[in-house]
């Protein structure tokens, strides 16, 4: 009989973490590639195996992959750079591309059972609004995306099913998340970060747009449901409801038992603020917290359908509600609320108005 081991690559980040959570609960054997140094490490559950080491760095990746015979190897590849602009950023691309050429190399000389690799749907393109985006088959960076992130996740993607259509023996199923949310995010992603802001009344302003994060804990269920119920070179989407920046100031008040009163932003508004941004960073020299990239990732189209993985994978997503009301907890439960003084200024902070950085894993 042989035994089973998961590898997690990003096991330190959001996504990755809680799949390491997980799989220990249930007295899996994970194996988990961490950068050296990383201080996230320390939220990883103990038990698991440890490998420091780096994508582009072939020595340490041999040394992750190396398992015995009887080993029954599944490899769940997180590991990414997200990267909220337009312009090109060349570790974004050796981490993101280059880093997912290694993985599958790897993937084939060691001959694993199965790769399930953490894209985005940043990756598939665009519909009109009013249409639900669903999977496709094929990846252009190129082909209608927007945004260097997504361009990279594309590439990566269609290394993952060039490899499949090159080596049969290869087996392998890939994830499209929306943003991603709820507890246990020590990194401070962009939803936690404005739960946060919030709740600690330093956010009044948020940009009208819509968001659409699926909670990490169902997000992993999944990952680890395609390790086994995955079909060979299927791609599934894994998303929530569409909530709107009105509808989120509401959750959060609800969740955190506030009343605190908040304005939203037309989009005129906003282009205007990013203009005016724009001008004074000449001359304080500081990056704008605002961009025009930054407005369409709130008003793009996040509509997205994720029946195949429902049907496929039993996958489910609990409300958003749930999951801002479970942030909050956690938030106080690890003391990172300092609501003894609310700040009243109001501030427009990017990192709550982004679900831009929902793409990332």
């Amino acid at each position: 009989m042989k035994n089973e081991v998961y590898l997690v690559t990003g096991a330190a980040g959001f996504l990755g973490s809680n799949i390491c959570r997980m799989l220990s609960a249930r007295g899996e054997r994970v194996r988990a590639l961490v950068l050296d140094g990383d201080p996230a490490e320390k939220h990883l559950p103990k038990g698991i195996e440890i490998v420091h080491g780096d994508l582009l760095d072939n020595g340490s990746l041999e040394r992750f992959f190396e398992n015995n015979e009887d080993d029954e190897v599944y490899v769940i590849h997180c590991a990414s750079i997200v990267w909220v602009k337009v312009e090109a950023n060349p570790k974004v691309h050796a981490v993101n591309v280059d880093g997912t050429a290694n993985v599958i190399d790897q993937c084939l000389k060691h001959r694993v059972k199965k790769l399930v690799y953490i894209s985005s749907i940043g990756a598939i393109p665009e519909l009109p609004a009013g249409q639900k985006i669903a999977e496709t088959d094929h990846f252009w960076p190129n082909e209608g995306l927007v945004g260097y992130y997504s361009e990279t996740k594309a590439e990566a993607t269609q290394l993952v099913m060039d490899a499949l259509k090159d080596h049969p023996e290869f087996n392998a199923s890939i994830i499209h998340p929306s943003g991603i949310c709820g507890p246990y995010d020590y990194a401070f992603g962009s939803v936690t970060t404005m739960v946060r802001d919030f709740v600690q009344g330093k956010m009044k302003i948020g940009i009208e747009g819509t968001f659409n994060s699926v909670d990490v804990r169902d997000l992993a269920e999944g990952v680890i449901a395609a390790c086994h119920r995955g079909r060979r070179g299927e791609c599934y989407i894994m998303s929530n409801e569409v909530v709107t920046m009105h509808d989120m100031f509401i959750l959060m008040n609800e969740a955190a038992c506030l009343s605190g009163r908040s304005f939203v932003l037309s989009k005129e508004l906003a282009h205007i603020g990013v203009r005016i941004l724009a001008l004074a960073s000449r001359f304080t020299g500081k990056e704008p917290l605002l961009s025009e990239f930054n407005i369409y990732m709130l008003n793009r189209n996040n509509e997205f359908d994720c029946s195949k993985a429902e049907r496929e994978l039993g996958f489910r997503c609990r409300p958003f509600s749930e999951s801002i009301k479970d942030t909050v907890t956690w938030l106080r439960e690890e003391g990172f609320l300092d609501e003894g003084e609310k700040s009243q200024v109001i501030d427009i902070r990017l990192s709550g108005l982004l679900p831009a950085l929902l793409r990332s894993v």
